[in-house]
């Protein structure tokens, strides 16, 4: 599979530094959070494609067959398609350290890739992803680090839903943070600033 497989927008770093993978949320674009992330890891290569799935004219990574229903077999296709455009890119820019960030429908690509393809992805930030089936236990001993951000009344991602993915994150023995905010399927600031935490040993702007 080739880097450019994905539509998508990139800002190359130095040779050698990180790579931040940015995945948009249903309906979202390249643009989404390509500013953010670019922000967020000012040496870093940035990365942000387009899914490749249309949904009544919506971008999404796959199909989903209702809400909080997925197809299962093309999340299946779309992750290794993705596993496969993340790699191509780490090597076309010499990166370091992989690392990506996700909302919502990128959240759940992102999330389905650490735990199908563990050592890819060395830290993922998962803000309000839904993982809605019990993903298999892990084989090998490759770690990664997880910030997953939340809200404690988000009528689309369940928190007892987002207790189960961080619990299967932590009996994987990665290392887990969880971060609430009392709203819903919205960003919040303290959201922004535990992000911010997050990335501060990669070269983030703490």
């Amino acid at each position: 599979m080739s880097y450019d497989s994905y539509l998508h927008r990139v800002r190359p770093g130095a040779p050698g530094s990180p790579i931040l993978f940015v995945f948009h949320g249903t309906g979202g674009d390249e643009n989404q959070f390509f500013d953010f992330g670019s922000r967020l890891l000012p040496g870093a290569t940035v990365v942000s494609p387009r899914g490749d799935v249309s949904e009544h004219g919506a971008a999404r990574f796959f199909r989903r067959k209702a809400e909080g229903v997925y197809d299962c077999d093309d999340l299946a296709r779309a992750t290794e398609r993705m596993g496969e455009f993340i790699a191509a890119n780490r090597e076309r820019y010499e990166s370091s350290t992989v690392l990506g960030l996700g909302f919502s429908n990128g959240a759940n690509i992102l999330a389905n890739i650490m735990i199908e393809k563990p050592g890819l992805i060395e830290a993922g930030v998962l803000m309000h992803p839904l993982i809605p089936f019990q993903p298999a236990e892990r084989k090998v001993a490759e770690k990664a680090h997880v910030l997953i951000t939340a809200g404690e009344r988000d009528p689309i991602c369940p928190v007892p839903m987002t207790l189960e993915l961080a619990d299967y994150f932590k009996r994987q023995g990665n290392a887990v943070t969880l971060e609430w905010h009392t709203g819903g399927h919205e960003i919040r600031p303290n959201e922004i600033e535990a992000i911010k935490t997050f990335l501060a040993p990669y070269g983030g702007q703490a």
